[in-house]
């Protein structure tokens, strides 16, 4: 499953295309979503552009947004604190 309710929060899998022409979400595929960045994934910076892109999708603070499982992996299984799986979803357009 590609979203979930955990705790007060939401867990979020993604799948990440570091060095695209911009950054965009390109949809819900299988069991994750597919997030295209424009940052190469070089010293975490495809990390930080992904928390970066998906607060300002969320309008909430890039804090409330952490990397769980994957941060040398293209699949990264993220949590955002605060928000319902629901409003995520909403918010992404998904």
């Amino acid at each position: 499953m590609w979203i979930r309710q955990e705790g007060d929060g939401t867990v979020l899998v993604c799948r990440v295309r570091p060095n695209a022409g911009r950054d965009s979400i390109e949809g819900v595929r299988e069991d994750h979503v597919s997030v295209h960045l424009s940052a190469p994934a070089v010293e975490g910076k495809a990390n930080k552009a992904l928390v970066a892109f998906l607060a300002k999708r969320l309008h909430i603070a890039k804090s409330k947004i952490s990397v769980k499982i994957g941060e040398k992996a293209r699949t990264k299984v993220l949590f955002i604190s605060g928000m319902a799986p629901e409003e995520v979803a909403r918010l992404l357009g998904l």
